[in-house]
C-alpha cells in the first residue's frame, strides 16, 4: 500500500468488487432471472454506478432511508423488509417519484396502506421459507388469500407475487447443505405461485440470498433474484461455503500500537466500533473476528497463516500472532484484516478506500 493510513480504514479492492458483480450478473442473464440486487451491504451511489454499466435498473434495499438516499439514481426499487407503516409520509413521498415495492407480511399492514396511500405502489407478499425471521408460513393460504383479496382491492396497489429471502444458507457449512436449503425455499415458491397463478398471470417469485445465489444453478419457479453480500464477500461466506477467500473484496487496515511479545498478541487500532461485534467460530482458532492477511503494493493478497482477530472492545482489536512472525511487526506498522461481516464492517465505517487514494462514500 502506498498511502499512509493513519486510522482504521476499510480497503475496496474494486477489481474484485467488479468480478463479482459481474459473475452474478451472468448468472442472472444466462438464466433468464430479473436480477434486482440488494444495496444494502455497500450502500454507496459510485458502487451502484458499477451495476448500471452492466444494464441493471433495478435494486433491492432493506430500509426506506436507503430507498431514498438510491432514489436520485434509481427509479425501481425493492423494500425488502417488512413495511414500517409509521413511515407513510416517506412511503408516500417515494412512490410519488419512483415506482415503489414494499413487502407485507399482515392483513394489518395491508388494510394500512390501503387507508393511507397517496400514490401507486407494487407489493410482495413476504413468505417463510424456513429461516422463521419473518413471513407467511407458506400453508397459511387463508392468511396468504385475504391479504391478495385486499391488495387487489385498492386501486393504488399492484399485487407483484411472493418474495422471499432463505436466510436459514447462513447455517450452512458446505455448497451442498446450500444447496439442499435452496432445493426446498424454491420448491415452496414454485408451489406457491402455482396456486395463484391463473388468477394472477403477472405475478412473480422473488428469491434472494448470497449463499444460494452464488452456488445454486437451478433456479426453476423463481423469476427475480436479490442476493446482496457476494458484492464484498466475507469470512462468514466463506465459512458458509458460498466463495472463497480470494473473492473477498473488502479488507480492514488498522495500525498497531501496542505489542506484547510474552503473549504473541498485538494490540490494533481497531474495535468493535470499526468490525462490529459479529464472529464465527473457526475450527482452528476458536471464535475470531476477523483474519490477518498479507499486504501487498495494491492492498492485500493470502491469508497470513495462524494470525486472527481473536478479541474487540469498543476501540481495541488484540490480534493473536504466531511466535516466529511476532517479531517481523513493530508500533505504528498496519495490518490487513478480512472482516467477518462485510455488510456490518461497511455499515461501521461509512467509506471505502480504493487504490490508490480514491474514496468512496456510502449512506
Amino acid at each position: 500500500m502506498n498511502q499512509l493510513i493513519i486510522k482504521p480504514t476499510l480497503l475496496l479492492d474494486e477489481k474484485k468488487c467488479r468480478r463479482n458483480i459481474r459473475k452474478v450478473y451472468n448468472k442472472a442473464v444466462n438464466k433468464s432471472l430479473i436480477f434486482r440486487p440488494h444495496f444494502k451491504t455497500h450502500q454507496s451511489l459510485e458502487i451502484g454506478s458499477w451495476y448500471k454499466e452492466l444494464g441493471v435498473n433495478k435494486i433491492t434495499v432493506s430500509s426506506l432511508e436507503m430507498a431514498d438516499y438510491f432514489s436520485s439514481q434509481w427509479n425501481d426499487i425493492t423494500v425488502a423488509f417488512p413495511v414500517n407503516i409509521l413511515e407513510i409520509e416517506l412511503i408516500n413521498s417515494l412512490a410519488k417519484r419512483i415506482q415503489l415495492n414494499l413487502m407485507v407480511e399482515s392483513i394489518e399492514a395491508a388494510i394500512f396502506l390501503m387507508s393511507h396511500l397517496q400514490y401507486n405502489i407494487g407489493v410482495f407478499i413476504k413468505i417463510d421459507v424456513g429461516y422463521k425471521r419473518v413471513g407467511i408460513d407458506p400453508s397459511n393460504r387463508e392468511e396468504i388469500d385475504a391479504i391478495i383479496t385486499l391488495l387487489e382491492s385498492s386501486d393504488k396497489i399492484i399485487f407483484k407475487g411472493f418474495l422471499a429471502h432463505a436466510g436459514h444458507t447462513y447455517d450452512c457449512r458446505s455448497k451442498q447443505e446450500i444447496l439442499r436449503v435452496h432445493k426446498k425455499s424454491v420448491e415452496i415458491l414454485r408451489n406457491l405461485k402455482d396456486q395463484y397463478q391463473l388468477r394472477y398471470p403477472h405475478i412473480i417469485n422473488s428469491y434472494g440470498d448470497t449463499p444460494s445465489c452464488s452456488v445454486a444453478e437451478d433456479f426453476e419457479g423463481i423469476d427475480e433474484i436479490r442476493p446482496g453480500n457476494f458484492v464484498f464477500y466475507d469470512l462468514a461466506q466463506v465459512q458458509i461455503g458460498s466463495t472463497d477467500i480470494s473473492n473477498i473484496a473488502v479488507a480492514m487496515v488498522c495500525p498497531i500500537v501496542s505489542i506484547n511479545k510474552h503473549r504473541n498478541e498485538i494490540v490494533i487500532y481497531g474495535g468493535g466500533v470499526h468490525f462490529s461485534k459479529d464472529n464465527l467460530q473457526d475450527e482452528v482458532y476458536g471464535k475470531i473476528y476477523g483474519k490477518v492477511v498479507n499486504k501487498n503494493e495494491i492492498g492485500w493478497k493470502d491469508e497470513l497463516t495462524g494470525a486472527y482477530l481473536k478479541k474487540l472492545s469498543q476501540e481495541h482489536g488484540i490480534v493473536s500472532m504466531p511466535e516466529h512472525l511476532i517479531n517481523d511487526y513493530s508500533i505504528g506498522d498496519t495490518l490487513v484484516i478480512l472482516p467477518v461481516h462485510s455488510c456490518m464492517t461497511g455499515n461501521e465505517m461509512k467509506s471505502y478506500l480504493l487504490e490508490p487514494n480514491k474514496e468512496i462514500t456510502r449512506l
